[in-house]
């Protein structure tokens, strides 16, 4: 018996003409996550030996804050459909009815990160190292929010794979895959617990945030070979964007498995 998409009422909560979303939910778990999880990181030696406090961590989430749903907005609009939202110009603003990316917010975060490190003199990479383990969490709370919305559906599966789904929202009763539920599991628990293991002992600057970088590149690069690509673009643009993030540079001479693997119409091919 294949699985059906439980159809969650988006709206958690309706007072009068003020309705409460569970994805806006998501996100105030994702920032009280952040508030616990940052203060803990300035608990640890390395930070509180150079004044790192509660009260550094809560401003930074107000500047973070800004950066995600300015750069979030801005990247769904730039990576996504610019074509739509250059005769739409107004719709730019009307985030209520979706459409945030997290390239977006990745690059809007880094610009917050980077006026708090100039106001605060302190180290850009010092405040992304101990900023890089608090995300993953973040990530996990969004998709359960994508999960919930029955949005970021995957692509279609095999009905005899236990947890395969129709996702009504989709238009079809294909069995899919749920990628919103991998994604939680990838890049959101198990980048959250490599991370925050890693980052347990004293490491050097810029290691933390690196590491971040590329265990989100390669997760979500796996994660997209499961999610269905949106209707308006040939192939998931994320997953573009997601394998830039996870190189940090050009080797010399490739590898073996460089030589044989090449990309052939938008897809992964190997010689």
């Amino acid at each position: 018996m294949v699985l059906t998409h439980p159809q969650f009422n988006p709206v958690a909560l309706q007072i009068g003409p003020i309705a409460i979303h569970w994805y806006g939910l998501t996100y105030l778990v994702a920032f009280g996550l952040f508030v616990w999880l940052g203060s803990l990181r300035a608990k640890q030696p390395q930070y509180a030996n150079v004044g790192w406090t509660r009260r550094d961590v809560e401003d930074l989430l107000f500047y973070g804050v800004l950066g995600v749903v300015i750069g979030g907005r801005l990247g769904y609009v730039l990576f996504y459909k610019p074509d739509y939202y250059a005769s739409h110009l107004f719709e730019i603003f009307a985030v209520w009815k979706g459409g945030m990316a997290f390239h977006g917010g990745l690059l809007g975060a880094i610009g917050a990160m980077a006026l708090f490190a100039r106001g605060k003199g302190r180290p850009f990479l010092q405040v992304a190292d101990l900023v890089a383990p608090c995300v993953p969490t973040g990530l996990a709370s969004g998709r359960i929010g994508n999960f919930i919305n029955g949005e970021l559906w995957g692509r279609a599966a095999d009905p005899s794979l236990p947890w395969a789904m129709i996702f009504p929202q989709s238009g079809s009763t294909v069995p899919r895959h749920p990628s919103p539920l991998y994604q939680f599991a990838l890049e959101g628990l198990l980048l959250f617990v490599l991370l925050w293991l890693y980052a347990r002992k004293p490491r050097g600057l810029g290691q933390v945030s690196g590491a971040f970088l590329v265990g989100y590149g390669v997760f979500r690069f796996i994660a997209e070979y499961f999610r269905e690509p949106d209707a308006f673009l040939r192939y998931s643009a994320s997953a573009r964007i997601s394998v830039i993030s996870a190189i940090s540079r050009k080797p010399a001479k490739p590898t073996p498995i460089q030589s044989s693997v090449r990309f052939s119409g938008g897809r992964l091919r190997s010689d």
